[in-house]
């Protein structure tokens, strides 16, 4: 830390307190050459996770429109959209890759939903994987119903 008096960059920390909310740590502290206190806040850095779309492009991953999306195809049934958003954000926030792709997103909703509800996964399938006909969301329905049976 530099003095902002006299510019040193050595200090000794005097008194040390976190703050009532726990997000960061006050800390009060006093230059070695000129004697003068100062205050510093140490703050804890969080790198958020980057989202490579399809098209190339790269956009800081936003846990409230992976929320809105979710919720969509979650419309009127009973499962929490804003804890599988939640739950992947912790996933991500727990990883040491600071990079996902819009597929790999994808793929971690849809395998939440594949365990929660058939009807919510059919319908996030649908626009994550593209269906474009309705040859493809029979083929989704057989592979769930394929599933349910080997269970």
């Amino acid at each position: 830390m530099k003095c902002p008096v006299c510019g040193c960059t050595e200090s000794k920390v005097v008194d040390s307190r976190p703050s009532a909310d726990l997000s960061n740590i006050r800390r009060r502290r006093e230059c070695l050459a000129c004697k003068h206190r100062f205050t510093t806040y140490e703050v804890i850095e969080t790198v958020h996770p980057v989202v490579i779309k399809r098209d190339g492009s790269k956009e800081p991953f936003d846990k409230n429109k992976l929320y809105v999306g979710i919720l969509k195809a979650c419309g009127k049934r009973p499962i929490s959209a804003e804890a599988i958003a939640n739950d992947i954000e912790l996933s991500l926030a727990g990883s040491l890759n600071h990079e996902v792709t819009s597929a790999e997103l994808g793929e971690m909703v849809l395998s939440r939903l594949k365990e929660q509800d058939p009807v919510a996964y059919v319908r996030f399938a649908s626009v994550h994987r593209e269906f474009g006909d309705v040859e493809s969301f029979i083929r989704e329905i057989r592979k769930l119903q394929q599933r349910d049976k080997d269970e």
